[in-house]
């Protein structure tokens, strides 16, 4: 694997047209942002197949929950290494190695034989991707200059919110269509093709960078972090099976006191030599740290609707994988469409108020939702659906693009791996959360002996009374919000000039591209 590291000034670079150039860099993009669907497809795709999987293999109910929780741990767990790693030895190998395991890990979970081994594969699967997916915001950073990155924000935005929706979607299809009888399997082995494209394009088109300095790993912040994550999210994702054990309480209090050690040793680190895990200068930023609090909340009230929504439609109203996926299309395309237009058009005028008014429009396609769903109880149609999903599409389009912006715009780029390694694991830190409150606010209202005929009103209340508490949730946000910039930086400073569009770059390398 070659790598082109930043040349000394005075060097002579090789002739590149400002077409090729920029024909390369959104080469890069293309790659970066595919991988970056991959994953977020990956997450979600497992859980329309579940059934196929259980019936095809045999899996017990305890298998199949690692299936689906044994990736969020290892991918929440590694995301800040991950990003750590890319700015020690590249950001480019590190996406590198970590799309080349990710197809790896996708092939043995294609093709294993029985319940142990999808299990372990899923795992190396989240590691894998806990080192590709911190990169791709880095790479992001390191090669558009501040004035394009609203573009590229927005688009990553659209990402998002495809895949927010498309793996349930993706996944319906694929196990429908039984392709050579191969039942789930084509769910992971479909990452195939995608991650070799990948791996041969990446390597031509991606521009190396990692941060100026040199930088060690700090193996205890990796232990301590490691640590501090599974004793927070695996009593989460165990919980319910469970019945909430009181261990499981005294793990996540533990998790409160294994990051506040990570912090005082972080500190000490970072006067020590200068190489800390995770580089808490970050949180001095205001942009960043009011950022990554909108970011962990969002995440949870994400965490609650993704899982409640699925449950309503296919065990409370009894529609099958297939409706319910595509019942979700007309959100997949509000969101896609709404971010691209918030970072291009709404926030370089509006600023801040573009985001709070995401908060507010969500929250009234959640309100129309919940009145639909009493309204029509157990006759609702797909069609009936579209109008709240679109509402509440347009309002997440509206934050989840401008608010990577927000996050990352005044991030120095020296610590661009680090700050994206957080950003990604406070949003895994949220959905945990949300999905561990869902068995409180959504079972918890469910009557533990229903008879066939109340399953779907009960479901379809517990829904409402879910819904309830994600619109809580966006009030919050709302109010969070009020801490991140009025405006952008890049944006602020465009208005004034060219000269100080971004106080972090080196103008000499800002656009340098893989030669």
């Amino acid at each position: 694997m070659t790598s082109s590291a930043p040349q000394p000034s005075g060097a002579a670079a090789p002739a590149v047209s400002s077409d090729s150039s920029d024909r390369r860099r959104w080469f890069a993009l293309a790659i970066v942002m595919t991988a970056a669907f991959m994953d977020l497809v990956d997450v979600t795709i497992v859980n329309i197949a579940i059934p196929s999987i259980q019936r095809d293999t045999g899996a017990t109910f305890s298998s199949i929950q690692w299936i689906t929780a044994g990736y969020a741990l290892a991918f929440a767990a590694g995301l800040i290494t991950g990003g750590r790693l890319g700015d020690i030895y590249g950001r480019k190998r590190l996406f590198l190695i970590g799309i080349g395991g990710f197809t790896v890990a996708s092939a043995l979970c294609g093709f294993a034989a029985n319940p142990e081994m999808l299990v372990a594969s899923r795992i190396l699967q989240g590691g894998t991707a806990a080192l590709m997916v911190p990169q791709v915001l880095s790479i992001v950073h390191a090669t558009f200059p501040a004035h394009e990155r609203g573009k590229v924000f927005g688009l990553f935005g659209a990402i998002v919110g495809l895949g927010a929706v498309s793996g349930p979607l993706l996944g319906a299809l694929l196990t429908e269509w039984n392709i050579a009888g191969l039942e789930w399997r084509p769910i992971f082995l479909i990452n195939l093709p995608v991650g070799v494209a990948g791996l041969i394009l990446g390597r031509k088109f991606i521009t190396e960078s990692k941060a100026p300095k040199a930088l060690r790993l700090d193996l205890i912040g990796v232990v301590l972090v490691t640590a501090g994550m599974l004793m927070l999210i695996y009593p989460l994702t165990r919980g319910e099976e469970l019945d909430w054990p009181l261990w499981g309480y005294f793990s996540m209090a533990g998790s409160l006191v294994v990051f506040l050690v990570l912090v005082l040793f972080e500190r000490s680190k970072t006067r020590r030599d200068g190489s800390p895990l995770v580089e808490l200068s970050l949180f001095r930023v205001k942009s960043f740290a009011a950022g990554i609090a909108v970011q962990l909340t969002f995440g949870i009230g994400l965490g609650i609707f993704f899982l409640v929504w699925t449950l309503y439609m296919q065990m409370g109203l009894g529609w099958s994988a297939l409706r319910a996926g595509t019942t979700g299309i007309p959100f997949s395309i509000a969101v896609s469409v709404a971010a691209g237009i918030s970072v291009q058009k709404l926030v370089p005028r509006f600023g801040r108020k573009v985001l709070q008014a995401g908060a507010l429009v969500m929250a009234a396609g959640l309100m129309l939702y919940i009145w639909e769903s009493d309204r029509y109880g157990m006759g609702i149609t797909s069609w009936q659906m579209a109008l709240p999903l679109v509402v509440m599409g347009v309002g997440m389009g509206l934050i989840v693009a401008p608010l990577a912006d927000a996050v990352l715009s005044e991030v120095p780029k020296e610590h661009s791996g680090s700050a994206s390694g957080l950003f990604n694991t406070v949003q895994q830190m949220g959905n945990a959360l949300g999905l561990g409150l869902v068995s409180v606010i959504f079972f918890g209202s469910i009557g533990d002996k229903l008879k066939p005929a109340e399953v779907g009103p009960a479901f379809a209340e517990a829904f409402q009374h879910s819904l309830w508490w994600v619109a809580g949730v966006l009030g919050v946000i709302f109010l969070v919000m009020f801490a991140l910039p009025a405006r952008p930086k890049q944006h602020v400073e465009e208005d004034g000039g060219e000269a100080a569009a971004d106080p972090t770059a080196e103008p000499a390398k800002e656009p340098a591209l893989a030669h």
